[in-house]
């Protein structure tokens, strides 16, 4: 099923983001955790790509299994900066062979040992490129595409990221989806700077359930997400505690989706980082609200 069938139903959607194992022993563990995660059935799952090989060689593997074990529609992702046309299109064949009919298309980061080298040779610089290749050659694939709400890391401002937004969604983006966020009030106002805009697709909010202290710093470096006050007192009053802060962390992404909820936002995207005890306690929060039984 492709998602935007799904989106574009008048309901309220939870869907859940996991990652692939760094190391093939780790397999059956990540798989495990998917499939539990799956067993909630939220609206679909999607699972990140690992650039240069890696990660990304297990990405198909673990959205086939719960495709065809638990039935949930799945989405994976593709990321192309310094890949060739030809990895790509190997990784495209892949992803239809496996019965996938959604791609959350990405440029990805740069790794770091090509850091400050010669792009120019490179076959894509931007995910807007990936986009166009996957509707020019007509996969007949569901699209999907990042965005920052408070603007990508290397835009000098929001407006000309907004515009670069507009070009992902004309090249085919069916739908966007954000790095976390964790000021509510930050993604309302860049919806509206997107409706302004004209960019009419929709838009997922990504909430990031920190149920670890030490998540807190990490997620900052990754996402340059803003952290508002409230947030960290409650890392500092229960922080120290795991299962405190396990709780507290779950309440908080739970208070941010229902809030969304209530503002009109009917779609939501959860990055569960493959912990079915977080998924299944945010989804156990909210499943009056969804109206659905786990």
């Amino acid at each position: 099923m492709k998602i935007i069938d799904i989106l574009n139903r008048e309901e309220m959607t939870l869907s859940f983001e996991v990652f692939p194992p760094k190391k093939e022993t780790s397999l059956e563990n990540v798989r495990a955790a998917t499939e539990k995660i799956a067993l909630l059935k939220p609206s679909f799952m999607s699972v990140t790509y690992g650039a240069g090989g890696g990660t990304s060689n297990y990405t198909i593997d673990i959205a086939k299994n719960i495709k065809e074990k638990c039935h949930v529609p799945m989405m994976a992702h593709l990321t192309c900066i310094s890949s060739t046309k030809e990895g790509v299109k190997k990784q495209i064949g892949a992803i239809r062979e496996a019965g996938i009919q959604n791609v959350m298309a990405l440029r990805g980061d740069i790794p770091e040992a090509m850091q400050g080298e010669d792009r120019s040779g490179w076959d894509y610089h931007h995910a807007v490129e990936l986009i166009r290749e996957l509707k020019e050659d007509s996969y007949d694939f569901c699209i999907g595409a990042a965005c920052y709400p408070e603007v990508h890391p290397e835009s000098p401002n929001q407006k000309e990221d907004i515009l670069h937004l507009k070009e992902k969604v004309e090249a085919g983006a069916d739908f966007l989806t954000t790095q976390m966020v964790f000021d509510n009030n930050l993604f309302f106002n860049f919806m509206y700077k997107l409706r302004e805009a004209g960019v009419t697709v929709p838009v997922l909010p990504g909430i990031m359930p920190i149920t670890n202290a030490n998540q807190v710093e990490r997620a900052i470096k990754l996402s340059g997400s803003f952290m508002p006050q409230r947030f960290r007192s409650i890392v500092d009053r229960f922080g120290s505690d795991p299962e405190a802060m396990r709780q507290a962390g779950i309440a908080y992404a739970t208070d941010q989706i229902m809030d969304l909820f209530a503002n009109g936002i009917t779609n939501i995207h959860v990055y569960s980082m493959n912990k079915p005890e977080v998924a299944a306690g945010i989804w156990k929060n909210l499943e009056g609200i969804l109206g659905k039984k786990f």
